[in-house]
């Protein structure tokens, strides 16, 4: 039989050709705009969707568009957006302070009034299902050229065993030999020395105590700095105060001040939709990491203190049930948002990856640690190891296999160095080692990183260069498949997405990707960045497939190593089931979200699962209940609370 192109062919390749024609008579410019003609045609095509996925923008309403840098998807299915001052320090100044929530289910927004900047604080899911938001931020850095007032720590000491003192901000410290004075810029409280007898001799023996505070000097000028140690009076003391009581600074001159974290933590209750005060941790923290453990306490570790330095491997714990943080017995030291994920037996996996902040050589190797015992056994194999800054980490799924991978990574600090390896760990070997994986198609900072219900994990975004510099933004996604090893790519993101950048799993299967802090708006490099405050969503290939299982009706509470059944009109067709962890993310740091298999057996109306007994594996929470068929194509995500 002779072939007749069909009415619609003939009319693309009489469109074609026009198209070409037109494009020699009328160069680039025509050929640019009918290009992007064909290629929004292109993935709009049912068939281009189910192949590759689809990407839109979210409709975001003026007044709740904030610069979101924290996101965590919470058990009543809605998102909720922190922003605090959104790395602004004009919101910073006016104190204020920005959250939004979201529910997808009807794209609804609401303002959250939001206490205390918590723009870069941590965050952990709580087993009751309440989020944990610990630290943030008390003064925004200022760069050498911007400093106008000398300043710097001042440790203030007491040598009273009597009583503690508390200074409010503005207290004034005058040096004894340098005669310059500087005031204190938040209030201070001062522990009463420490005093002990020996039992044999009865001697006294009195150590003092001591608290730190940034200081100012009260007038602009270079003549108002100090170049070395002095002791520093402070004003309106009486008595044996004045002798009890006493300053200790070194230089105090114009560097850059780095940030200074808080106190400060809030557990934010889906329910109420409101953040409620919880008692502050005992070091400051900004850019920490909150891990929670087997035991359903949360590990909070690393930061920015109240001086902008690196705390010191001062790790404390929180317990939700007295609300109260206490110190881990032992120090461990970690650069800023280390990525620590809760592995077999309790102990913690600290994958390399982290947000900056900390000494190239200190606190960057790769190990499991043992919180316990304040062990760390460092495992060996990772590839660019001086490049791991901003690299992401994810526990593939399923999460029994104890298997990790670190995508991309970039140099310390603001290092135009970024890395396109990805490395696997199978922590259940006997001598654990990374090997290096698929490799990513350039180097790449900041990828975002989402685990899916079919057991692939989806990556996105970044850039080469530090923040997106030079017009390096990538725009590209990809989903990897563990079992195969390989990175499959799908459709291109439309907006760049770099520093501040995340990405989060929806319950209908969707991914939410939010946030970018460019440095430069413009390639040159000429033009300050904008904070990019437009919401995508991209919808996986398995969405569009013709037919998706569903889950009927069953509990809504599972106990660990109990079983469930819920009812389904397509329980021939379910292969596999998975507890999906709701992610808390932050800086591509997202050591929440974690996919579990669970037992499966079938009827013919319904489907019968079985929770892990294991802690470490299942800690309590809230759990996204994903069923899939043979192609991996998912059901809706049902919520389930494992207590």
């Amino acid at each position: 039989m002779k072939y007749r192109p069909s009415r619609r062919t003939r009319r693309l390749a009489i469109g074609a050709a026009a198209v070409l024609v037109l494009t020699g008579m009328n160069g680039p410019a025509l050929y640019r705009f009918s290009t992007a003609k064909y290629h929004t045609y292109k993935i709009n095509q049912p068939e281009y969707k189910a192949e590759n996925g689809y990407w839109e923008l979210l409709d975001v309403p003026d007044e709740y568009r904030i610069n979101a840098i924290h996101a965590a998807l919470l058990h009543t299915g809605k998102v909720l957006l922190i922003a605090g001052s959104g790395n602004n320090a004009k919101m910073f100044a006016s104190k204020t302070f920005r959250s939004v929530l979201w529910d997808p289910k009807t794209n609804t927004f609401k303002n959250i009034p939001t206490p205390k900047d918590m723009f870069c604080a941590g965050h952990t899911q709580l087993p009751d299902g309440k989020l944990l938001v610990a630290g943030g931020t008390r003064r925004y850095e200022k760069l050498k050229g911007d400093i106008k007032k000398a300043g710097g720590l001042m440790i203030v000491k007491n040598e009273s065993p009597d009583k503690p003192k508390t200074f409010p901000a503005g207290t004034l410290f005058t040096g004894k030999r340098n005669g310059k004075t500087f005031e204190s810029k938040d209030n201070l409280l001062v522990p009463r020395a420490k005093k002990t007898v020996d039992p044999l001799t009865g001697q006294v023996t009195v150590t003092a105590s001591e608290a730190r505070v940034y200081v100012e000097a009260r007038k602009e000028g270079k003549r108002y700095s100090t170049g070395d140690t002095d002791n520093y009076r402070i004003q309106g003391l009486k008595g044996a105060d004045v002798k009890n009581l006493y300053g200790i600074a070194n230089k105090l001159s114009f560097d850059k001040k780095d940030f200074q974290g808080i106190k400060d933590a809030y557990e934010f209750d889906p329910v109420a939709e409101r953040y409620i005060r919880v008692d502050p941790m005992h070091e400051a923290r900004w850019y920490p990491t909150l891990t929670t453990l087997a035991d359903g306490r949360v590990l909070s570790v690393s930061g920015l203190d109240d001086i902008g330095q690196v705390v010191p491997g001062k790790n404390e714990v929180y317990d939700p049930k007295t609300k109260k943080w206490s110190y881990l017995p032992q120090q461990r030291f970690f650069p800023t948002y280390p990525a620590l994920f809760l592995i077999d037996g309790g102990k913690l996996f600290y994958t390399g990856s982290n947000a900056g902040y900390g000494p190239a050589d200190k606190g960057r190797k790769p190990g499991i640690w043992d919180v316990e015992t304040n062990e760390f056994d460092v495992v060996p194999g990772m590839s660019d190891p001086n490049i791991l800054e901003t690299s992401m980490s994810v526990m593939l799924p399923p999460a029994q296999s104890q298997k990790f991978m670190v995508i991309g990574g970039g140099g310390v600090g603001e290092s135009e160095k970024s890395s396109e390896k990805t490395r696997i760990v199978d922590l259940t070997t006997k001598d654990p080692r990374f090997k290096n994986s698929a490799p990513l198609s350039e180097g790449t900072r900041y990828p975002g990183g989402s685990i899916l219900p079919d057991d692939t994990v989806f990556v996105s975004g970044g850039s080469g260069d530090y923040r997106g510099r030079s017009g390096s933004n990538i725009l590209k996604a990809q989903i990897y498949d563990p079992k195969a090893d390989t990175f499959r790519r799908v459709a291109d993101p439309t907006v760049g997405r770099n520093y501040h950048s995340g990405t989060l799993l929806l319950p209908d299967g969707r991914i939410m990707i939010f946030g970018s802090d460019s440095l430069f708006s413009d390639d040159a490099n000429t033009k300050p960045g904008v904070f990019e405050q437009r919401i995508e969503i991209y919808t996986p290939p398995y969405l569009y497939r013709k037919y998706r299982p569903s889950l009927g009706s069953g509990p809504e509470r599972i106990s660990r190593g109990a079983t469930a059944t819920y009812r389904t009109r397509h329980a021939a067709a379910i292969k596999n089931a998975r507890l999906i962890r709701p992610s808390a993310v932050t800086h591509v740091t997202d050591i929440d979200q974690r996919s579990i298999a669970l037992d499966l057996k079938t009827t013919a109306d319904g489907v019968t699962v079985t929770i892990p007994k294991d802690r470490s594996l299942v800690p309590s929470g809230w759990y996204m209940l994903f069923v899939t068929d043979a192609q991996g194509t998912p059901s809706k995500g049902t919520w389930v609370e494992v207590p």
